[in-house]
C-alpha cells in the first residue's frame, strides 16, 4: 500500500479540521455528518493505523451514546486526535507554526490569523489588553458555527461588548468578555490543545512595527494553564 507524503496528509488533516461540521451535531446521523466521520477517520488512519484502531475509532463510535457526559468526552477525543495528527505532521513537514511579518504587510498578518481562527470546532480564547471593537469584525466572522468565543481584554472593554452583543445576535455565536489586569502578551489559544503567540496586539498586527506569529509547543500546558487561571479570576462582562 503506498504511503501519503506527510505534506499532503498535512493537508489533508487541516482541510478536515476546517470543514468540520457543529461540534454539538456529531451524533446525529444527517448525511454531511457521516460523510465527514468517514473522511475524518480515513486522514486519522493513514497519519496513525495504531491509535486510529485503539482510539478515535472508540471515540466515533461513542459519539451517538445518548449521555451527554459520554458525548463530550467522545468529541473532545475526536478533536484532540485531529489536532495531534495536525501538529505531529506539521513537526515532520513544515515545523511548528512560526512567521515573521514586515512592518506594513498588514494582510499577511491577518491571513495566518485567520488560518489559525478557521481550524477551531469547539473554543477559542483570545487574549490581548487591547482587544477593541475592531477586532470584532475583523476575525470573528472566520469562527465556525458551534464554537464558543472567549475574548479576555483589558483596556476598551465597552467598545468591545457592545461589538460582541451585536456580532452574537446576528451570527449566533457564544462569546463571553473577561477582563484582568494582568495581561502583557497576545495569545490564541484553540480548542485547548494549541497555542500561538503574537508579537502585536491583534488589531495593529504588522501596521506600526514588524511582528511574528509564533505556535507554542514546549511551553503550551503552562501558557494554558495561566491563562485558563486569568480567565477564570477574570471580571465578566458578558
Amino acid at each position: 500500500m503506498n504511503k501519503i507524503p506527510s505534506d499532503q496528509l498535512l493537508f489533508e488533516v487541516e482541510d478536515v479540521l476546517r470543514t468540520m461540521p457543529p461540534a454539538q451535531s456529531l451524533g446525529n446521523d444527517d448525511f454531511e455528518v457521516l460523510a465527514w466521520l468517514g473522511r475524518a477517520s480515513a486522514a486519522v488512519h493513514a497519519w496513525d493505523p495504531l491509535k486510529a484502531v485503539a482510539l478515535f475509532d472508540s471515540h466515533v463510535g461513542r459519539l451517538s451514546s445518548a449521555g451527554a457526559r459520554d458525548f463530550n468526552s467522545a468529541m473532545r477525543g475526536v478533536l484532540v486526535m485531529l489536532h495531534q495528527a495536525r501538529n505531529d505532521l506539521r513537526m515532520k513537514t513544515t515545523g511548528p507554526l512560526s512567521v515573521g511579518v514586515v512592518k506594513g504587510s498588514v494582510f499577511e498578518y491577518f491571513d495566518e490569523i485567520r488560518r489559525v481562527i478557521e481550524v477551531a470546532r469547539s473554543d477559542l480564547l483570545f487574549v490581548d489588553p487591547f482587544l477593541d471593537a475592531e477586532f470584532t469584525s475583523r476575525y470573528l466572522p472566520f469562527v465556525a458555527s458551534g464554537t464558543s468565543v472567549r475574548l479576555l481584554g483589558r483596556e476598551k472593554i465597552p467598545g468591545l461588548v457592545a461589538a460582541v452583543g451585536l456580532f452574537a445576535a446576528q451570527h449566533g455565536l457564544s462569546i463571553t468578555v473577561r477582563s484582568s489586569g494582568g495581561l502583557h502578551d497576545r495569545y490564541i489559544l484553540v480548542d485547548g490543545v494549541a497555542c500561538y503567540q503574537s508579537g502585536a496586539s491583534f488589531k495593529d498586527g504588522a501596521k506600526k512595527a514588524g511582528t511574528t506569529l509564533t505556535q507554542i509547543t514546549d511551553a503550551f500546558v503552562g501558557v494554558r494553564d495561566t491563562y485558563e487561571a486569568l480567565w477564570a479570576a477574570g471580571t465578566v462582562h458578558v
